[in-house]
This record gives C-alpha cells, structure tokens and sequence, in this order.
C-alpha cells in the first residue's frame, strides 16, 4: 500500500478492515404483539447486520411481508408494522456473506408452494451452495435472488414429505455448513441449528409465547424469559399444541464460533453458556499478563475493544480512559471537502481526547487486528493528539484465514498476519510495540478448546470446503491436515 493511498482511507473502506457481523434472526409464536416484538427483537441485533432488515407475519391463514434496504428503524414505520397481521412473526437483519447487497436479497426470504406460505430467515453460509443450486437449476428451479438461503427454500418447496417440519429436515440433509435458521408457516414455526452450532441460537418465553434469537440481548428488550439455547443439530417446531423438538441429523463434534466471543456477539449477551462481557475482559486480563509494558494508560479501539482494555487496565493497575472517541452516527456515504483532510475517513468516525493523552505513554487495546488500516490512521492520530508512545496489545490471536461459515471476511490476501512478521505488522500500523493474545489466552475461560471454531486464527476447517467461483479463497488447511 503506497503512503499516498494509505493517508485517504474513506468511511466505506475503513468497514472492510473488521470481520463483518453475519445477520441476525428474531422469531414469535403465540403472541398479539408478534410483529412489534420483532422489530425490537432486530433493533437489539442491530449489530449482526445493516444492509437490511425485514419481517414476516402470519395470522394463520396467509403470511405477511415488508423488507427493505437500511437499518431496522429506517426500514419500518408504524404503519408498517400494523400491516403485519398475525400472532406469529419472524425478522432478519442481513451482512451479506453470499449474495450481493441488493433488495431481492432481503430476508426473510418467502415462498409459495402446495402446502401454502412459508418464509425462512438464515443466519449463516452454505458451503456447498453452488453445488445444490447448479442442481436444482438444472431441475428447473427459478431463483429470484444470489443468496445461499434461497436453495433452501427450494429445496423445501421440492421435498416429497407431508408436513412442513419434515421438508425442512429433508433439505437441510444436504445442506453443509454453518445455519441458524427460522421458518414460518401459516401455523408454525421452526428453528433449526446445523450439527456443528456455527452460529448461535436461544430460546425464550414471554408469557404463554414462545422466542427465538441470535442472542440474549434481543430476548432482554421484550422482557422474555432466557430458557436455553437451541442445541446443534436440534429442529425445533413450535405450534399451538407447545414446542417440540429432536435430533434428526447425524451427530457431530460441536464448533462454535470463537469470534462471537471475541468481536460479534454484544457484550450484554449470555452465549454458549458464558458473558461475552466477561470472556472478553478476561481477555484483556490475561494479554496484560502475557504483555505487560510501560505506560501510563489504557485506552480501548471502541466500541468492540472496551471490555478488554477494561480487564487490560484492572490486571496492570493502570488508569482506563476513553481516549479515543467513536461517532456512532456516520452514515454509509459521506461528502468529503474538496479540501484534503488528512485521515479524513477515520476522523469521521473517530476522534482522540487530548486531554487524555497528552504526554503520555498509551497502551491500545483492540478485539482483533484484521487488516490493520484504520489502526495505520489511528495511531498517528493519537500522536498528533500529545500521545509520547502507543503501545498496541489485541485481545485475539494474528488472524490469518477467511471464514466460510457466515461471517464476512476480507480475502486471506488482505489479511494482514496472514503473509507478515509481528515486526512488520508493527511498522505498518506505526505502533512503538505490538503484541497479540495467545492460544493459551484465547481459552482461559474454558477447558473445551474442542467445541470451537477458530478457523479465522489456525485455517483447521471443521466442513470442507469445495472450489467454487464464489468462494473468496480456499483454506490452506483442512481439519489441521495441509491440502
């Protein structure tokens, strides 16, 4: 990267130097407030997605829509929601991982076929998408969109079994890689979680009503009861009658993601049996003591870096200020003056306290490095700012491959560990110091490394990966073995 490219860094591009949250899903069932509670269910995941949003309704007899481009409040009105009829809903906020950013790639995705109305909300990424779709366009499938989640709407659609549940068992038999998924019908819902648990899903109970949810958090703003989360490989079918559930796939080793844990997942959320708050501040507590340094403050990367820098600061006895501050109030475009503004596209969204650094030595704590621009852009802004020394600490190991299963990651070319030296991170991104989180680190908060996903760091992939055009780049490594 040339210096002069380095120094204009606008808003869009400094988003492509993080691992984009995946999307997020909200369901109702039995309740007269259905479509309400699901727009304050996605307004509490906002952070899994923000290209759009939508919701599905149904009053049992047909199903009702509105989707649309942008952020959840953005996407609806009151109006809108009072459209939505029915005591049973589903919503989706969207991060494409396949698919352009286009409307028709909008979910909930929804269908007619002989049965009736269904409309299905996918958290995740189909490895063997291309492969299933090529198939079925064959067969002579239609699709209206590019995104994974519709082949398993046709896959639905073409099943031979009697009921719903049963169909949706039968496509997601071929389906491989990561989902967390919502179906609606006109007189169910169903959840479903691939064998491996990629991607997080909970159950909660609001009253007589049943809620499912990408996180904890969304059942806190409707007040629901936290019941336990859907578990991997579970199908869950929720009717008048109650909830039932089984297990109709074969088993497998569980593989949760590690990134929730380390960046995408709320702080304020209980997953995989754990505070996200907590995992993440004890990350900060153990770097500070595998890192430990010379300084006279701890200031986070907000807002994804606070609870570490929080643990950071409490193990080294040093002061923890905010002395970086974050416009959560930048929109996607932006008008830039003719005038040239020196990291003009990082200055828009961050902005340091003088007071706070002013002379001194400043210990930088972020979640994770991934392409390492926007840290280029800041750390010389915390030296205008008065800062004497940055030393940079990141509460993550050197993250060196992309991810296949439903997270939006840069190419393993634009990955900044993967083909540099420490040192030569070090330079890049300007820093007096620089040091990552260990394994050892990464899982001090647990003794079951084995039920985790953490391809993002070692390239040891759980599913295989096949070649495929779409694919952004193929792992060098599969289960550990090198290809």
């Amino acid at each position: 990267m040339t210096e002069e490219l380095s120094n204009h860094l606008s808003v869009e591009e400094s988003k492509l130097d993080a691992f984009h949250e995946e999307c997020g899903v909200f369901g109702v069932y039995g309740h007269p407030e259905a479509a309400n509670l699901v727009y304050l269910g996605l307004c509490a995941l906002q952070h899994r997605g923000q290209e759009s949003a939508g919701i599905v309704s149904s009053n049992g007899k047909a199903l009702f829509s509105h989707r649309g481009m942008g952020l959840v409040a953005d996407v609806f009105s009151t109006e809108t929601i009072r459209k939505l009829q029915g005591v049973s809903a589903i919503g989706h906020n969207r991060y494409s991982t396949t698919g352009a950013t286009l409307p028709k790639n909008c979910q909930p995705l929804i269908a007619e076929y002989e049965a009736g109305g269904i409309a299905l909300a996918h958290n995740g990424n189909l490895v063997n998408f291309e492969e299933l779709r090529r198939a079925l366009e064959k067969a002579g499938a239609i699709f209206q969109s590019s995104s994974d989640s519709e082949v398993i709407i046709h896959l639905i659609a073409a099943s031979r079994a009697l009921t719903l549940v049963e169909r949706v068992v039968e496509a997601l038999e071929q389906a491989r890689g990561a989902y967390s998924l919502l179906v609606l019908g006109e007189h169910e819902l169903i959840a479903a979680r691939d064998p491996f648990g990629f991607r997080p899903l909970v159950i909660g109970k609001l009253r007589d009503s049943l809620i499912l949810a990408s996180e904890t958090c969304a059942l806190d703003l409707v007040r629901a009861e936290y019941l336990r989360e859907v578990e991997p490989g579970e199908v869950v079918v929720v009717t008048q009658a109650g909830m039932r559930s089984f297990m109709p796939f074969a088993s497998a080793p569980p593989k949760r993601c590690i990134f929730e844990y380390v960046y995408f997942a709320r702080p304020d959320s209980r997953l995989f049996g754990r505070d996200v708050y907590q995992v993440r501040k004890r990350h900060g507590q153990v770097l500070a003591r595998e890192c430990p340094v010379d300084a006279d403050v701890v200031v986070p990367v907000p807002d994804s870096g606070v609870p570490a820098a929080i643990g950071y600061a409490q193990e080294s006895r040093l002061p923890f200020e905010m002395g970086l501050i974050r416009s959560h109030y930048v929109g996607r475009t932006f008008i830039e003056p003719q005038e040239a503004i020196r990291h003009f596209g990082v200055r828009i969204k961050f902005n340091p306290v003088n007071a706070v650094l002013n002379g001194r030595r400043v210990v930088l704590v972020e979640d994770s490095l991934v392409r390492g621009t926007t840290l280029r852009k800041v750390i010389p802004m915390l030296r205008q700012a008065g800062a004497r020394e940055v030393h940079m600490r990141i509460a993550a190991p050197p993250t060196r491959y992309s991810c296949f299963y439903g997270i939006d990651t840069p190419t393993r070319s634009e990955l900044l560990a993967s083909h540099n030296s420490l040192e030569e991170i070090r330079r890049f991104i300007t820093a007096d110091s620089l040091c990552y989180l260990s394994w050892e680190g990464l899982y001090s908060f647990t003794d079951e490394r084995e039920g985790f996903c953490d391809a993002c760091f070692t390239g040891d992939y759980p599913v295989k990966v096949p070649p495929c055009p779409s694919a952004r780049q193929l792992p060098l490594f599969e289960n550990g073995a090198r290809r």
